[in-house]
């Protein structure tokens, strides 16, 4: 069984058998602390998969095979499941969400970094959407002329929103993502992208051209992708000062509960439920699915779902397989209310299930998501409905929530969707 598997038949075990209620009586202090605690859980996880992602990545290049990549392509997934749990803490905490663009920025115009089909489809207006930089040591869009002779990290950073345009995403997991399973030429059809070792063969052997510099450039990306979760994890640790750790503990419990339900609903609602489902859904584009190129989708929606689940309950299953559990918005809702966290918990529980049904259809019914979002799949835009609809429903708890422990007025961020 692939990790990642693992992990969620771990996940979806210890959910049926949390009992928020049964949690001793906590502070509010405790629960933004124990926050604190769970993102740096998280962070480190992410760390540790994405190192993972990185020494496999250079176990390939050193001698590309067709079993290599595949163990590359595992490893990246595996490194999703932290990562896309981690999202919750995005939208409350500036620090996170002004520096995760860097990480996770989509849909991208792929063009931009390497060999696309003749009939690629780019976002109108950018003029960087052709770039390729694998096959041109000198980029130039607009007025910006930019020396890409040496593929590194730096330049990456460099790149990103060339001539200002968001699509241009230059590093990160999709940036990854690309380079590992090319483009997926199969629209609403059955498949993923399918890009061949060849393309990582420097010298004889290789196929499309510029073998070295993908080469160097996969290198890049999963360096800089390391560089920048070994940053975000020192932001939550305990053993480190003047961090956004200690910045977030000396404010008040008040301002710390709202920046943690404001995360939740905001990637519920505006995020999860809109710019990542219901965008996709209403154009029927696989162009605006999460993970577009390796359509595990399915995954990365449940894991960010599974992140607000943690938050709520004060749990987090570790890559080691150890969980953290401490005090929690459940145990304060309950404290107040032990029939209203009931009734909330059931919409957490509900929501969960629903976003589970993407992962069963994709694995029971090799209905990817891609698939699920088709004009003409209606049992697929029942299952995507489904889920939206029992995100808003837990929004409109965690609001509740957020009421009943005296945080009043949250107002989750929709991203401009009605729901």
């Amino acid at each position: 069984m692939d990790t990642h598997k693992l992990w969620m038949v771990l996940g979806m075990s210890f959910t049926a058998t949390f009992s928020s209620t049964a949690s001793a009586e906590v502070t509010k202090q405790q629960v933004v602390e124990h926050y604190a605690d769970l993102a740096h859980a998280v962070y480190s996880d992410a760390l540790i998969t994405a190192k993972r992602l990185q020494g496999s990545i250079d176990t390939f290049l050193a001698s590309p095979s067709k079993s290599g990549l595949e163990k590359v392509k595992n490893e990246w997934r595996a490194s999703r499941v932290p990562y896309q749990q981690s999202e919750v803490f995005r939208f409350g905490n500036p620090v996170v969400d002004e520096w995760e663009g860097q990480l996770n920025a989509w849909p991208l115009d792929e063009g931009l970094i390497d060999y696309v089909s003749s009939d690629y489809q780019y976002e109108l207006g950018n003029e960087g959407a052709t770039a390729n930089i694998v096959a041109n040591e000198k980029i130039k869009v607009g007025n910006n002329s930019i020396d890409a002779s040496e593929l590194n990290a730096e330049l990456l950073v460099k790149l990103n929103e060339l001539g200002g345009s968001e699509a241009n995403v230059a590093s990160g997991y999709h940036a990854i993502e690309f380079l590992l399973w090319g483009q997926d030429l199969n629209g609403t059809q059955s498949g993923a992208g399918n890009r061949p070792y060849t393309d990582f063969i420097v010298g004889k052997g290789c196929t499309n051209g510029h073998c070295d510099r993908r080469s160097q450039y996969l290198k890049a990306a999963a360096d800089l992708l390391v560089n920048d979760l070994t940053w975000m994890e020192g932001q939550w640790s305990a053993n480190s000062k003047n961090n956004y750790r200690q910045t977030l503990l000396n404010e008040s419990a008040e301002k710390g509960l709202r920046r943690i339900l404001f995360g939740m609903g905001s990637l519920s609602l505006g995020e999860l439920a809109g710019e990542r489902m219901k965008v996709a859904l209403e154009a029927n584009s696989t162009e605006d699915e999460h993970d577009c190129f390796s359509d595990n989708t399915h995954y990365s929606h449940y894991y960010n779902e599974k992140g607000i689940y943690n938050v709520y309950t004060g749990t987090y299953l570790r890559v080691d397989g150890s969980t953290l559990r401490g005090a929690s918005i459940a145990s304060l809702v309950a404290q107040t209310n032990q029939q209203a966290e009931r009734q909330i918990k059931t919409d957490f529980d509900n929501a969960l299930s629903e976003v589970h049904k993407l992962v069963d259809s994709a694995e029971k019914d090799n209905q990817h998501f891609d698939q699920l979002i088709a004009a003409n799949n209606k049992r697929g835009h029942k299952i995507v409905n489904g889920a939206i609809v029992a995100l808003v429903n837990q929004t409109a708890s965690i609001e509740r929530a957020a009421s009943i422990i005296g945080i009043t007025d949250l107002n989750p961020d929709t991203a401009d969707h009605d729901f």
